[in-house]
């Protein structure tokens, strides 16, 4: 039976350029780095982010950007200083999409390799119930 998530590894080009964003951006903590030992495919660190393991893997970065994403619960009220902390690595941060009333807010950003991030402000508990009020209302 899965118990669930165990990690998510990204490849990325730079070790130490990377890292910055799941310490400085996101306020995770490094707990692993390869230095120049490869016990996997390549050089690696990891990362817990909000309790989550995180690995990335030094490698060719994707070539594109598409809407596949991690995304990270956050509270409202740290919205602007995530932002902030983002803006302040040089990240490019993607405009929001349209979202109904009570469904959470969202930072979408991308890191140097082409992968897409999401901070988020919902729980999966609150969209469904607010998905769940439209089903309703268009059923009477």
């Amino acid at each position: 039976m899965v118990e669930g998530v165990s990690h998510i590894t990204f490849i990325v080009k730079d070790l130490e350029k990377s890292a910055r964003i799941f310490v400085d951006g996101l306020g995770g903590e490094e707990v692993y780095s390869s230095g120049d030992a490869m016990f996997s495919v390549s050089r690696e660190k990891f990362f817990l982010v909000g309790g989550q393991w995180i690995a990335i893997m030094e490698g060719d970065p994707l070539p594109a950007r598409t809407y596949n994403h991690v995304a990270f619960k956050i509270n409202a009220g740290e919205v602007d200083k995530y932002l902030t902390a983002l803006k302040k690595l040089g990240l490019e941060i993607r405009p929001p999409r349209s979202r109904v009333e009570g469904e959470g807010e969202s930072i979408y950003f991308y890191d140097y390799d082409n992968h897409t991030f999401e901070l988020h402000t919902g729980t999966l508990k609150e969209r469904l119930a607010r998905y769940a009020k439209d089903v309703n209302a268009s059923s009477e």
